[in-house]
């Protein structure tokens, strides 16, 4: 990458087919919380976009025939590549999407886990025989069935895990065997491209990898264009929906929002339960898919929790996210404190009221805690996308399973107990992708099968059940009697 070392503030250029291009425009890319330039970005516009995809699809025999030990390889270097720069790139997670440096680092450690992690599967793509004779006209014959990859994948990402939710494209599209182009969100590109060079420096084939930040007019190829035949999108749902409608017979994978429910039961640790809330509600100032938005509390234990969560949540550190002991920062623009805050007081006004927190300050947002929110203000129906919780009293666990499912979101829920009888039930009732039990919702390996129903989309990332998506099954049937 032709990064500009004695220049203030760098300068990145974007990858296009494997080589490092300057595009006829730049923007600046600004830390949310200082709001100071921390990088100058190449624009890619619609020509580059044409060339990557022409590049992709040339790209896709090679990739098709690539040995599956030379994938592991690829990907193999790569997480040792990102675990050689991890503090570097860390520290630019933290300026570019305001994450608390010592969640960027971890961060960086999952998406080296995800990496070494398609590695190992990438030499795991086996197949099966079918003994077609347990039918009689199956005589003689024999099934083999192998998957193979299904081509070019178009992938759009978004700004609150800039690195991790690259990887959970880029590495399973690569154990695949499918070349990628990549659309970054606009506001934090800088780590993808970091990832980038280190791909090509682990051996990554030619023209399989284009990483191209962009304006979203200019890339609706991405979306239509039929030389893709994979999209996936992780974002917002008005968007994702629409980009599915628009998308023609390519597969799609959808990621989409939450607003994520948890429940504690009365038999649950309830100080461990407040902890784990305090982690899931606000850690990156509630910017997840999967952060805890609505709890859900058992009322013969509601005081006694509320008695632990609201110190927990009291003594979080607001600030620069580059200070060790910062636990939430601003959100990823102004506007969206604006609508925050403006949230806030609709419920204020409709008679919630704020336990703690509730303040904007700048582009940050108070840690809030809100009770007597009815179920139809936006921040218990929509996602709220901030460091906003809000806590509803059951009395039995049959209301609390209707509680959480009621939401257009289904993504993971949470509940805390120790009786497998509620465990069972809450697995077999909850309208989700992932019941986590005795955690919160926000919690999530990398390997594990992720995604939701009703609005939160379909399909699976993790990253043997991305690989699934990104392939499809052959028959071969061989008449051996012929």
């Amino acid at each position: 990458m032709e990064n500009t070392a004695s220049v203030s503030p760098p300068i990145y250029h974007f990858l296009l087919a494997g080589q490092w291009h300057q595009g006829g425009e730049t923007y600046e890319v600004r830390s949310p919380y200082h709001q100071r330039t921390i990088g100058i970005v190449s624009r890619a516009g619609p020509a580059d976009l044409e060339r990557a995809i022409q590049a992709a699809v040339a790209a896709s025999a090679g990739m098709r025939r690539l040995p599956l030990h030379q994938r592991a390889a690829i990907l193999r270097s790569t997480s040792e590549g990102l675990s050689a720069e991890a503090e570097e790139i860390a520290r630019t997670i933290a300026q570019e999407a305001a994450k608390p440096i010592k969640q960027a680092r971890a961060e960086v450690q999952r998406s080296i886990f995800t990496f070494a992690q398609a590695a190992e599967e990438a030499t795991r793509l086996h197949g099966e025989v079918i003994n077609l004779d347990a039918s009689a006209v199956g005589e003689g014959r024999y099934g083999i069935v192998r998957r193979f990859p299904v081509g070019p994948v178009a992938a759009i990402t978004p700004f609150n895990f800039p690195l991790n939710l690259v990887a959970h494209k880029l590495a399973p599209a690569f154990a695949a065997g499918c070349p990628v182009v990549l659309k970054p969100a606009s506001q934090t590109p800088l780590s993808s491209l970091k990832l980038a060079e280190i791909m090509l420096d682990a051996g990554c084939p030619e023209g399989a990898l284009s990483v191209l930040p962009m304006q979203s007019k200019d890339a609706t190829p991405l979306v239509e264009d039929e030389r893709f035949k994979l999209l996936t999108f992780t974002g917002s749902p008005a968007v994702g929906w629409a980009m599915k409608n628009r998308a023609g017979r390519k597969r799609v994978m959808l990621e989409l929002g939450g607003n994520a429910g948890v429940m504690v039961h009365q038999d649950a640790d309830l100080s461990f339960a407040a902890s784990r809330i305090t982690t899931g509600g606000f850690a990156h100032a509630g910017q997840s898919c999967i952060s805890v938005q609505r709890i859900f509390v058992h009322r013969p234990v509601y005081d006694q929790f509320m008695h632990l969560l609201v110190p927990s949540v009291q003594a979080l550190k607001m600030g620069d996210p580059l200070d060790e002991e910062t636990d939430l920062s601003s959100l990823i623009a102004p506007t969206e404190a604006e609508r925050v805050a403006q949230w806030l007081e609709e419920a204020r006004a409709a008679g919630a009221t704020v336990v703690t927190g509730g303040g904007v300050r700048g582009g940050m947002v108070e840690p809030t805690i809100l009770v007597g929110a009815r179920p139809d203000l936006a921040v218990n129906c929509q996602e709220v996308f901030a460091p906003v919780v809000t806590v509803q009293v059951y009395d039995d666990f049959e209301t609390a399973l209707e509680l959480v499912n009621d939401s257009d979101f289904g993504l993971q829920a949470g509940v805390f107990t120790h009786d497998v009888r509620l465990v069972w039930r809450a697995y077999e009732t909850l309208e989700v992708g992932g019941v986590i039990i005795n955690d919160v919702p926000t919690w999530r390996v990398d390997h594990m099968p992720y995604g939701g129903v009703k609005q939160s989309g379909f399909g699976r990332e993790g990253v043997k059940y991305a690989i699934e998506e990104m392939t499809e099954p052959r028959l071969l049937v061989l008449n051996v009697a012929g």
